[in-house]
């Protein structure tokens, strides 16, 4: 017997248990990735129709961690799979962050200019300039709200703007601090002085 879609009297804590909704919202993303939609179609979806699927089954029982995990992963599939060479977008964003000593890198810095202290060209506006290139530039935005920076020595990642110590910027978890600041736009390394030896922050 089920209910709601899910066999009654079964342990919840099991994967298979959860079979049914992770089919559902399969079946969902298969009907969508025929329209072709671009990433801000995509977006909307998720954030409209098929979170809440999941949000509804987890008021009634708790969902494992390994099928939430499961869940966002294919959430994460589906936004970011594209279609053809659309897929591998966020990979040219990502490897441009991280590969600094790379030829090609060195061609779009030459040709763009860098900002954000390396981890994008400047925008590309205008008709000049590569097409391709500008159709990943266009992608930044989106890119950059799913991703964690790893703070290092802290002299690529923005204090306030970058999300570097939990699931948001800082800019978002404090509102009102983030406006009393003097530095709004900071990167990390530059927020710290060294004082008689003893490193202090600013």
């Amino acid at each position: 017997m089920n209910y709601l879609g899910m066999p009654l009297g079964s342990s919840f804590k099991a994967f298979g248990v959860w079979n049914p909704i992770i089919e559902k919202v399969e079946r969902w993303l298969a009907g969508w990735k025929k329209l072709y939609l671009l990433k801000g179609g995509r977006l909307t979806l998720l954030k409209s129709t098929l979170s809440s699927l999941p949000t509804y089954f987890m008021s009634l029982f708790k969902i494992p961690v390994s099928v939430a995990k499961h869940i966002e992963q294919i959430q994460r599939n589906f936004l970011w799979g594209g279609v053809g060479d659309d897929s591998k977008m966020p990979l040219w964003l990502w490897r441009f962050g991280v590969e600094d000593s790379k030829f090609w890198r060195r061609v779009f810095v030459a040709k763009y200019g860098v900002t954000g202290r390396g981890w994008c060209t400047r925008l590309v506006r205008g008709s000049h300039g590569c097409s391709l290139w500008k159709g990943i530039m266009a992608n930044w935005d989106i890119f950059k709200s799913y991703i964690v920076f790893e703070v290092g020595k802290g002299n690529k990642v923005r204090f306030w703007h970058d999300k570097w110590c939990g699931d948001c910027s800082l800019k978002d978890e404090f509102p009102l601090l983030f406006e009393c600041s003097w530095d709004r736009k900071a990167f990390i390394d530059s927020l710290y002085t060294r004082a008689s030896g003893v490193e202090t922050r600013d």
